[in-house]
């Protein structure tokens, strides 16, 4: 049986289509409107084009996203940017945004539009008329009142009434394991920043403090691990900020250290994966790169302070993640340690996060799944382990 799996009874599955010249014909819109959707989309974009699926790309001006495009080689059209932090002007840009992406869908004519949680996607996708698949990971997002998207798919440890009133999807694993496959660790990273080989690699990414979902305590937890390890010797602190406005603010919190090289600031765009494998533990207050290093055995301790989701609590569970909710946690927790880095990761020639993803979208596309069909429990699903 297939990893993402939605019926009315438990023999019935997503295909994909064995007909290359009716899948020519399919339009697919995907948005990139944060920076962990630009990896997490690439190689389904890659496996839809194989399959002979056109295949069209808008990008948010926020995050790093449009950076993140060029970094991955993903051509984006771009549209919109940040609102801010501010609700009503958040809430603003969002269906500003929506507008510019429905005059220039309009034309277009896709068949199914597929995104991470982006709410202009969905709003421009009522509009138009168009079905929406969205994919979620985090259960507590705040959605638009009255809006459902056509079909919601996500991890198989989520559960299934997060979606009422949308067709529901699961699949196997975490977001994450659809892109890890495909990467390569890159042994020079240390050498190009100009880091010393024999110290404690350290990556930090601060909480984002413009999200709904945000918690004031995750900066005094950000606060407590940058002043421990800036005080240690033989560390190296690798500090990525969410946007300018987060780095300009760091850059004025830390400028001595940032002066002396004890916290580094890339200048400019790098592989999320290898900044993680090179480093001998991370600290993060979002979710992706929480799960990102679980997902490649690398100790990560998360400082995010908003409602955990079912997934860093099953990486809790696991002993894969370390939830951190005190100052004395910093220093009670965390293990600044060397960590051995082999085996290395390497491609795996069977991805069945990526195959449940694409099999969604073919079969949806396709019209051969029926959005009112309740969802299977993943207890009934074969390959739905995480």
């Amino acid at each position: 049986m297939s990893a993402a799996t939605v019926a009315k009874s438990p023999e019935r599955k997503l295909e994909s289509s064995s007909n290359p010249r009716t899948a020519a014909k399919k339009r697919v819109w995907i948005d990139l409107d944060n920076s962990p959707h630009v990896p997490f989309f690439r190689p389904i974009i890659d496996e839809l084009k194989k399959r002979k699926y056109e295949v069209f790309v808008t990008a948010r001006d926020a995050y790093q996203v449009r950076e993140l495009t060029e970094f991955y080689g993903v051509e984006a059209r771009t549209i919109g940017k940040h609102y801010g932090k501010h609700k009503v002007w958040k809430a603003l840009g969002t269906v500003w945004r929506a507008i510019e992406l429905t005059f220039f869908v309009w034309g277009q004519k896709p068949d199914l539009a597929v995104c991470h949680g982006s709410r202009s996607m969905l709003l421009a996708t009522k509009l138009l008329g168009i079905p929406c698949l969205v994919l979620l990971d985090y259960e507590f997002t705040s959605g638009m009142p009255g809006i459902k998207p056509t079909w919601l798919m996500v991890p198989s440890v989520v559960h299934t009434e997060t979606g009422a009133g949308s067709g529901i999807l699961k699949y196997p694993g975490i977001k994450e394991d659809v892109y890890l496959s495909t990467f390569r660790a890159d042994e020079t990273l240390k050498d190009r920043l100009s880091i010393p080989r024999d110290h404690i690699l350290i990556t930090i990414r601060p909480p984002a403090t413009e999200a709904h979902y945000h918690n004031p305590e995750a900066e005094t937890l950000l606060k407590s691990a940058l002043d421990r390890f800036v005080q240690q010797p033989n560390t190296t602190i690798l500090l990525l900020p969410r946007n300018k406005r987060q780095e300009s603010t760091l850059r004025t919190k830390w400028s001595d250290a940032i002066s002396s090289r004890k916290i580094v600031i890339p200048t400019h765009a790098e592989d999320g994966l290898n900044l993680i494998w090179n480093s001998d533990f991370v600290i993060s207050g979002g979710g992706t790169m929480n799960r990102e290093a679980a997902a490649m055995g690398v100790p990560v301790y998360s400082i995010f302070r908003g409602t955990i989701g079912a997934v860093d609590r099953y990486l809790a569970e696991q002993g894969r993640l370390v939830l951190i909710e005190t100052p004395q946690d910093v220093l009670a927790k965390i293990e600044a340690v060397h960590r051995d880095r082999s085996p290395r990761p390497s491609g795996d020639s069977k991805n069945q996060t990526l195959d449940a993803v694409i099999n969604a979208i073919v079969s949806i596309v396709e019209n051969k799944v029926d959005p009112s069909s309740p969802a299977l429990s993943p207890t009934h699903t074969r390959n739905n382990v995480a």
